[in-house]
């Protein structure tokens, strides 16, 4: 997809914040899960969101001005029963967390869909992919005939090859419970100035450099928590 400025973003325009596959939204804390006070020392963000050369790509530094502070990465005091490795997605928060041990945990910045985050539950990790290929849904591509224009024939059908300015970013991992496929994704963006926020659809952004690091520790078959917010249901796949 082309590079859209923060002003088309604004404006409701950017193809970014509009990259869910389906819908993404979620609100109340769950008891069994209490994130404590930030206690670590400030990372050298300055380091952490550099610019990353990888493979045939750049990954531009982030501006970090244009970010909430809150929203960058930070090592945290976060008690839960989850296990160490799990990820946990607050969406009324705009918060990942890569459950660790000892009573710690690794949290993310996010932006998830207008209306937060449509289901809660729990999902797993079944595949994951480095520098993700893009399918619009069709109904988007008719909403929006300008994204005909960066759209080719790729082998699962019409979409975007995966580069820099394709809206799931650097990394793509898909949710799944059992053998369906929710349609929901925890991915990048190339525009780290909608962390920490609700826009348009989507499902669960995250600054480039964050889900490059998230990606190096996950492996397939990890268990995610989307905790539950205002307006979400229960995790269910339609089975059609």
């Amino acid at each position: 997809m082309f590079f859209l400025t923060r002003r088309k973003m604004i404006a409701g325009a950017s193809v970014s914040a509009a990259a869910g596959l389906a819908g993404c939204v979620s609100s109340n804390s769950n008891p069994a899960i209490d994130a404590a006070a930030t206690d670590g020392v400030a990372p050298e963000y300055s380091a952490i969101y550099a610019e990353i050369k990888d493979a045939d790509f750049t990954v531009p530094a982030v501006i970090l001005k244009e970010v909430d502070s809150e929203f960058l990465r930070k090592n945290v005091a976060y008690a839960t029963k989850e296990a160490s490795g799990t990820i946990v997605v607050d969406p009324a928060n705009h918060f990942l967390y890569h459950v660790e041990d000892g009573g710690r945990a690794t949290r993310y910045g996010v932006g998830v869909g207008g209306e937060g985050f449509g289901w809660a539950g729990d999902a797993t990790i079944k595949s994951k992919q480095k520098w993700p290929d893009w399918h619009p849904p069709k109904e988007m591509i008719e909403r929006r005939p300008d994204l005909k224009t960066v759209m080719v024939a790729l082998q699962s059908g019409v979409g975007m090859h995966g580069g820099i300015d394709n809206p799931l970013g650097a990394r793509a991992m898909y949710l799944w419970q059992g053998d369906h496929d929710t349609l929901f994704r925890i991915h990048g963006t190339n525009m780290p100035s909608t962390i920490g926020l609700s826009l348009s659809s989507g499902c669960i952004r995250m600054i480039n450099q964050d889900v490059m690091d998230l990606y190096q520790k996950t492996p397939v078959g990890t268990r995610v928590v989307v905790l539950a917010s205002r307006g979400s249901q229960q995790a269910q796949v339609a089975h059609v």
